[in-house]
């Protein structure tokens, strides 16, 4: 019988929350336990506090997961809740990613204010976005908008927008639906045309190694294939020395006991590009998403790196 009441570690911001609250649900159905075995913590991170700058020019996505992996060492709380795309690549000595839920849908959504669609803007129009993903793929479709820095949490980016500081933004479908907001969007992206970053639209756990009865109750609710999916894509992510300073896109799919990956590389202003695709077994997802970074790297060259990594 559970008796120990859980601390679940998440940032405070609306969509955060949800995603801690989803977690919860999905451990009270695999563990017949009520809402009073858990406790949510809210914990300020530096990147909700840093607002002024890009995140490239301030530490990186780290900043996002700092602070809960702070209370994970210090036992203040027992897991944590990210964004997978939040999270580095290299995670501190004795935490790993115990759990995955299912996977949202990995699109992105524009929101716009002055045309419902990207296409329809008028030449040279504001759109404000903080991922230098969105930027470069923004530019690529559309090289004459003015493309600015646009921080903050959904909520904020929404005011911003109606407050007239860009004419459109922005968002990850998946956000959208967990907050019950998708109706704000006015164009989903294709995949094909705007590539999702590499853990888009997937929740992840946090827990310290070693914690075995955590670990078997976060494996009730552990998706195998958003978990293959995210092997393959974080794989892809290290090869290149993935951070917020580099245009990355990545999404591997599960079918079966097959994988198939898509990865793009991009300058900022969204110029150039460098695209893979490979396939194979999910045993090898993580050895498919390293090959395809590694193969990335040489097919650009250092000279594309240069002045941006």
């Amino acid at each position: 019988m559970q008796t120990t009441v859980l601390r679940i570690g998440t940032r405070a911001s609306p969509l955060a929350m949800a995603q801690a609250h989803e977690a919860r649900a999905r451990l009270m159905a695999a563990h017949d336990l009520s809402e009073d075995a858990f406790a949510i913590e809210a914990i300020s991170t530096s990147g909700d506090r840093i607002q002024d700058r890009p995140l490239s020019e301030a530490g990186g996505k780290g900043l996002f997961t700092k602070e809960l992996e702070e209370a994970l060492l210090d036992g203040r709380i027992d897991f944590a809740v990210h964004s997978s795309k939040d999270m580095p690549t290299a995670l501190p000595s004795g935490l790993a990613l115990t759990a995955f839920l299912p996977r949202e849908d990995p699109r992105d959504a524009f929101v716009g204010e002055a045309a419902s669609t990207i296409a329809d803007l008028p030449h040279g129009a504001t759109v404000g976005s903080s991922s230098l993903r969105r930027q470069a793929l923004l530019l690529r479709m559309r090289p004459d908008l003015n493309v600015i820095m646009f921080r903050g949490n959904v909520q904020t980016r929404l005011r911003k927008l109606r407050d007239g500081v860009a004419d459109g933004t922005i968002l990850a479908l998946a956000g959208l639906k967990r907050l019950g907001s998708q109706d704000v969007a006015t164009e989903i992206l294709p995949l094909d045309l705007f590539p999702p970053a590499p853990g888009q639209g997937a929740i992840c756990i946090e827990s310290r190694i070693g914690d075995s009865r955590l670990d078997e109750m976060l494996s009730a609710i552990n998706d195998a294939p958003t978990a293959q999916a995210l092997a393959c894509e974080r794989a892809f992510l290290a090869a290149l020395d993935g951070s917020c300073r580099m245009p990355i896109a990545g999404r591997a799919t599960i079918d079966g006991g097959h994988l198939a990956f898509d990865g793009t590389i991009l300058s900022p202003d969204g110029r150039q590009s460098h695209e893979i695709s490979a396939s194979g077994p999910v045993a090898e997802a993580a050895a498919i998403g390293s090959a395809s970074g590694e193969k990335l790297r040489r097919d650009a060259g250092t000279g594309f790196f240069d002045g941006w990594n």
